[in-house]
């Protein structure tokens, strides 16, 4: 099986390394394909290019880089097909969640490229007669991008369509487990040097301990742009400091879901499982632990296991199947662990608990635990898997002490019929995001942005924009006696 190339200054190219990496089905533990261990000198490489290129791709007119943006979208939709497949394969998703999350991508990128005349400067007045003071905002230079491997497709648009729209140049690293469509969409790119130059888009594939180290430490970046975890997101940030380098992160979240007794138990049950089990568990603003009043808790629960119970779960390529695998051995290792850590703590499994039991993959059962304290492990802590820890309460206002209880503060919700429940909700809890009365996921044209260790910075939207442009005063004094 021959790896997968790097892409670089508009060329496929292998590695200054002979090593490669194995990328397996979830689904199944087969090899489907291989990826170059990418090297330091692969990424100086490709930077060295976008930095080159960055220089005239700046100099298009905003509304031709647009077009281009939309091109892609547009190449997308036209193998869309090929796409879901090669995500389902890769990351274990099944059909339906796999044509969301690569439709998504395509509507980022159309958004995006609807930025090309939108995006703005300010003529501000000056203390001073005869002069103007222009504020451009202009692109950041090089972005070196770190795609994670839970939503490879969709986040590879926000970071690509993002550097393009504003003028930037992009460096991507798509995860080690999750790289053939990022592989695939490669292709697109190649196929487009009359809109998009060669050097403006480049791939690098390897580990990220060496891949991205080198690119966060690397002095022609402008930007690092990183999705993952605290431990991965501490050491991008200590390699940007060498060259103060800007860093854009989003880091986790532990997100809390508090069901009061005013709540629709039904519609709670049914959005807190959807995002509790969307991607097996692997998204950073899944439901993590649910705070739910102790007069409904017995019915919450009661519910809350029937539909984690009836939850279908299997390969990726069957159909009806809801929920697919968990991305390797070690994170099904690390689900269990935490969920046996729980019960020896005292909490009890209502259902699920342990691994599905299937011939091959990394399946686990969807899991509903209770007898849950907020000192535990499994409350503090990201699970990432389909594991739902609940707490009992008895007043609002413990349910948001314990809700902003986290070192996270990406993505919260609140179940409540009562208005005043859920603005005291909107007001108090500090999350970037904060879901009312429906399951937790973030619009495009919003700002998904975490606080504490959940990031800095954040994504999509106008505001989204702005990390990836830099501002430029311009003083411009004049006479006013020309003939």
């Amino acid at each position: 099986m021959q790896p997968h190339k790097l892409y670089i200054n508009g060329e496929y190219v292998p590695s200054t390394s002979d090593e490669t990496i194995d990328i397996l089905n979830p689904s199944t533990e087969e090899v489907i394909s291989s990826i170059y261990n990418g090297t330091e000198e692969d990424v100086d490489k490709a930077i060295n290019a976008a930095f080159e290129a960055q220089k005239q791709w700046e100099k298009v007119p905003s509304f031709k880089r647009g077009k281009a943006v939309r091109k892609l979208g547009d190449l997308i939709q036209e193998k869309r097909e090929t796409f879901i497949q090669l995500l389902s394969e890769e990351q274990g998703k099944p059909y339906d969640a796999a044509s969301m999350e690569v439709d998504t991508a395509i509507e980022y990128f159309h958004y995006m490229s609807e930025w090309a005349r939108r995006i703005e400067g300010e003529i501000i007045p000056s203390d001073r007669p005869n002069e103007n003071i222009f504020i451009y905002r202009k692109p950041i230079g090089v972005v070196a991008g770190i795609v994670p491997w839970n939503f490879p497709v969709f986040i590879l648009a926000r970071k690509v369509a993002t550097a393009l729209i504003t003028g930037c140049s992009i460096v991507l690293k798509p995860s080690q487990q999750t790289p053939n469509t990022a592989v695939e969409f490669t292709k697109l790119i190649d196929g487009m040097k009359d809109e998009i130059p060669a050097g403006v888009y480049n791939l690098v594939t390897g580990k990220g301990s060496v891949i991205g180290n080198a690119m966060a430490s690397h002095p022609k970046v402008g930007i690092i742009t990183m999705t993952g975890s605290i431990g991965a997101g501490a050491k991008v940030m200590e390699a940007a400091s060498k060259n103060i380098t800007k860093v854009n992160l989003e880091l986790g979240g532990k997100a809390p879901a508090i069901v009061t007794q005013h709540a629709d138990l039904d519609l709670a049950v049914e959005k807190i499982k959807t995002s509790r089990i969307t991607n097996a568990g692997q998204a950073c603003t899944n439901a993590e632990r649910v705070y739910v009043h102790e007069s409904v808790a017995d019915a919450f629960v009661d519910k809350m296991v029937n539909a984690m119970r009836d939850t279908t779960v299997g390969n990726a390529s069957e159909d009806r199947t809801e929920m697919g695998p968990l991305v390797s051995q070690d994170r099904l290792e690390t689900v269990h662990e935490m969920v046996e850590n729980a019960v020896s703590s005292g909490a009890k499994v209502a259902t699920g608990g342990k691994r599905a039991n299937m011939d091959k993959g990394f399946f686990y059962e969807p899991t509903v635990i209770t007898n849950v304290t907020q000192d535990m492990k499994i409350i503090q802590q990201e699970i990432f898997g389909p594991v739902l820890p609940v707490v009992t309460y008895s007043t609002l206002d413990q349910a948001i002490e314990w809700s902003n209880d986290s070192e996270y503060g990406l993505s919260s919700s609140i179940y409540t019929e009562n208005v005043h429940e859920a603005m005291r909700a909107a007001n108090e809890l500090k999350y970037g995001e904060t879901f009312v009365n429906r399951e937790n996921f973030e619009a495009i044209q919003g700002y998904h942005a975490g606080q504490r260790k959940s990031g800095l910075g954040g994504a999509d939207g106008k505001h989204g924009i702005g990390d990836f442009l830099v501002t430029h005063a311009v003083y411009m004094e004049y006479k006013n006696d020309i003939q």
